[in-house]
């Protein structure tokens, strides 16, 4: 508490008011809770299309086009979800328009549209191993995955994000991580051999 007495009924500071009533007041006009949002979603939401796209600048480019839409679409939002659902709904419409430009461009580049799954921890051939194993599980399993794991949304929120069942978010998530594990114990001879190799020419 800092002290501060406040007639009943008056509007909380923006730092001590939650998403979606920040949303909500943004929606009427402030703009301090919309820097406050911004503030709040700038950092998971770069991350959340970083682990998708393998260019970082390419990850902030999509980050400020989703909170763009978010500025657009303020009139029309209603609290009936988490401010994050919403958020991250916002995220994967902008990410699929965007998977759908790079195919489109393909057609005529030949370049391929390879997932590349930039991982965040661990050290380079950790890193590797990981994403290419990301890059091998079944599109939804993967998004239902990094959803949980990275983004860290309940299964509620995942389910209503992709408009699937809870049971099937559970039942998808357990597979992703059992296909994951498979994929990575799979890669593991491969590089201890490599690794062997190495000493044996040392």
């Amino acid at each position: 508490m800092d002290g501060t007495i406040r007639r009943p009924g008056a509007a909380k500071p923006a730092d001590e008011s939650n998403d979606e009533e920040l949303m909500v007041a943004y929606s009427h006009g402030s703009q301090d809770a919309f820097d406050e949002l911004f503030l709040r979603y700038k950092q998971p939401l770069f991350g959340f299309f970083r682990r998708r796209v393998a260019d970082p600048a390419q990850a902030e480019e999509l980050t400020q086009e989703s909170f763009i839409a978010v500025i657009r679409a303020s009139s029309r939002y209603q609290p009936s979800a988490l401010f994050r659902t919403y958020l991250y709904a916002i995220g994967l419409k902008i990410l699929g328009a965007h998977r759908r430009k790079a195919a489109f461009r393909a057609c005529f580049t030949g370049a391929p549209d390879n997932y590349q799954e930039p991982a965040a921890l661990g050290n380079l051939e950790t890193e590797y191993a990981l994403r290419q194993a990301m890059g091998k599980l079944e599109r939804l399993e993967r998004e239902i995955l990094l959803l949980r794991e990275f983004e860290q949304l309940s299964y509620a929120e995942i389910a209503e994000l992709l408009h699937l069942p809870v049971n099937t978010v559970r039942s998808r998530l357990f597979r992703a991580r059992m296909a994951l594990h498979r994929l990575l114990a799979a890669s593991a001879p491969s590089s201890s051999a490599e690794q062997a190799r190495i000493e044996e020419r040392s």
